[in-house]
């Protein structure tokens, strides 16, 4: 029995890994990673802008579950699900980065307003290599 729990986590972190290796997985981890960046730098100077980073670090998780067991091939539609996720996020950091630094304030909140900036581009691409071509 112990043995059988062994293989299935080494089995779980083989498919992890795995995954974290793919272009996709690289992308979503660096979003995550880049969404708690600019959620600290926004909570450090106003807390009113970082709503967008909690609730695009929560989509980025959820995402990468759902790529990493394999569920986005037996849901219907799911690039264009993805695709608009990462298409929305980007318009949406786009907007809050441009109102934060024409705003701008301490040093802080323009430190978070340029990798809003990034996280635009980092959104972008990874719309562009999601959209669907059926």
């Amino acid at each position: 029995m112990v043995e059988a729990e062994d293989l299935s986590a080494r089995g779980c972190w083989t498919v992890f890994t795995n995954f974290l290796c793919s272009r996709k997985g690289n992308l979503l981890c660096a979003e995550m990673i880049l969404c708690l960046v600019i959620l600290i730098w926004f909570s450090l100077s106003t807390p009113a802008y970082s709503s967008l980073s909690v609730v695009e670090m929560i989509l980025a998780e959820i995402f990468f579950v759902i790529y990493m067991c394999d569920l986005a091939s037996k849901i219907q539609y799911w690039s264009w699900i993805d695709f608009f996720r990462t298409l929305i996020a980007a318009t949406l950091y786009l907007i809050t980065s441009i109102v934060v630094l024409v705003e701008g304030g301490n040093r802080s909140i323009i430190i978070a307003g340029v990798l809003g900036l990034i996280a635009v581009f980092l959104f972008g691409y990874d719309a562009f290599i999601t959209y669907p071509s059926r």
